[in-house]
């Protein structure tokens, strides 16, 4: 996108005018406070989450959980009847995120128009005849897996084939073997091959009942070199007391397919994540153990459990849901989840340790550099702000501001020195909006302001002079006054 770049402003320390716009503002809440780092975002829901390594950063795909009011506007249980967006956000340092916003996958706007619903997302990439690319595999709610590429991780994404790559039609993927077609997950091998892993529910037996502790309702089956084909019939996998939600990952020469388990299962626990083991990927499993107990175990909120596991840095982490979100909000009930990510360990045998559900989260993986310029839809933390996709610029930015609204990142480091702010803003409005520019607490010392003016609609570039120089590390936070558009920002040294 073009920008308009605007004059630049040498404010001083203590400027009057914009010292003022901020004296009787009060700041606005947030959902998490400066001690916790989960869940990773609050400005939206993001649910099922699936990992992804690129280019020295994590990616995470999620169900686009909507909240859903009835004619009282009274908040209603999720009914996941309109998700048809991927939510996507990624990080260098597990910390601090760059949403990359709400992804239209399904219905007539999106690009796989065959579809209804886009759940449950699961990614890779791979260089194909010299180019990298990228698929997202995803559920058309309980009856299929569709599939769309994209030539970067955030799309714009396409649908190569039309249609299902995984249908009832595909052999032992029909309504009696596979009750509920859902929840994809992928595995590239060392060799570059491709297998998804598919399926979930619990089947009624006439005569039986319902088959809770072996339902036999897991497939996994092998990709043709186009990632975009099946390369032979879907396999039965027996994960024991299987209800939904797969996982895959290599760890050595170890294959590991994780999965939740139901909520009649007394001998694992009900809604926990287990684990089996193969030395080949097509199977057979053998067994492991449970090694992340039900959400409610943590927080006292149950619902599904859905995980992902992705090794980063030489260390394993495991992306989860919650719904402390919807508590932090007053949401007493409703089934809307929230993503989470906490460290994995993995003992010299290859066994998976325990893993414990945080709101803390770990500590920051590197520190953030803020003389990049820098998405402002990067956070650790917020409170009122949106942010938004414009598909005429293929642009995100922050929007929805008002007085007393803010964005904090953890972690920043000014090293030797930053003395100058600059950043990319649009105003509308018929008067001076304002970033005020904290350190170490949302309403810490103050180290500068940035005017921002009416731009007619444009996004304009400003900078101020800091109030003094600062150095070393400290968490960052922009606070605002007035009704504006933020983009980018950049200190200077």
């Amino acid at each position: 996108m073009a920008f308009v770049v605007g004059a630049t402003l040498a404010i001083t320390s203590c400027s009057t005018n914009l010292e003022e716009q901020f004296k009787n503002i009060t700041l606005t809440q947030g959902y998490k406070p400066q001690t916790e780092h989960n869940p990773i975002a609050t400005q939206r829901f993001g649910a099922d989450p699936y990992a992804m390594e690129y280019n020295g950063r994590v990616y995470v795909y999620m169900t686009n959980d909507i909240l859903v009011k009835d004619e009282n506007g009274n908040y209603k249980e999720n009914d996941f009847k309109t998700i048809n967006k991927i939510f996507c956000v990624s990080s260098e340092d597990l910390v601090n995120w760059t949403d990359h916003g709400p992804m239209q996958i399904a219905g007539v706007d999106g690009p796989a128009k065959w579809a209804t619903f886009s759940w449950a997302p699961s990614v890779c990439h791979k260089t194909i005849d010299g180019k990298e690319k990228f698929f997202l595999y995803f559920a058309n709610s309980g009856n299929g897996i569709g599939v769309v590429t994209s030539d970067n991780p955030y799309g714009p994404w396409t649908d190569p084939i039309g249609k299902e790559i995984v249908s009832r039609q595909t052999p032992t993927c029909d309504s009696i073997g596979v009750t509920w077609l859902f929840d994809p997950a992928v595995l590239i091998d060392d060799n570059g091959d491709g297998y998804l892993y598919v399926g979930g529910g619990i089947p009624f037996v006439k005569g039986k009942g319902p088959q809770f502790a072996d339902p036999g309702t897991a497939r996994v089956v092998k990709l043709d070199a186009s990632f975009t084909a099946l390369d032979g019939d879907p396999v039965k996998i027996n994960p024991p007391y299987m209800f939904e939600d797969a996982g895959a990952n290599k760890i050595g020469d170890t294959y590991y397919y994780s999965y939740c388990t139901n909520f009649n299962s007394p001998e694992l626990g009900n809604g926990c994540i287990a684990y089996m083991t193969s030395k080949n990927p097509m199977g057979p499993f053998e067994f492991q153990r449970v090694f992340f107990k039900s959400i409610d175990t943590f927080w006292g909120i149950g619902g599904n459990n859905h995980h992902a596991m992705l090794k980063f840095n030489d260390k394993y982490y495991l992306f989860y849901h919650s719904q402390v979100l919807q508590q932090a909000m007053g949401i007493d009930h409703g089934g809307y989840r929230c993503t989470h990510v906490d460290e994995v360990n993995i003992d010299e045998n290859g066994v998976i340790q325990d893993v414990t559900g945080t709101k803390t989260g770990f500590e920051q993986l590197k520190a953030f550099n803020p003389f990049n310029l820098t998405e402002a839809e990067t956070m650790a933390w917020m409170a009122g702000i949106d942010t938004k996709y414009e598909e005429n610029s293929n642009n995100m930015y922050v929007t929805s501001i008002s007085a007393g609204d803010w964005i904090g990142l953890s972690g920043v480091d000014f090293e030797d020195g930053a003395s100058k702010f600059s950043a990319i803003v649009s105003n509308s409005a018929d008067t001076s909006c304002a970033i005020k520019i904290c350190i170490d607490k949302v309403d810490g010392d103050c180290i500068g302001y940035l005017e921002v003016k009416k731009s007619d609609g444009k996004f304009v570039e400003y900078s101020s002079n800091l109030n003094k120089t600062i150095t070393g590390k400290h968490d960052l936070f922009f606070i605002f006054s007035g009704e504006f558009e933020f983009d980018k920002w950049q200190f200077a040294k």
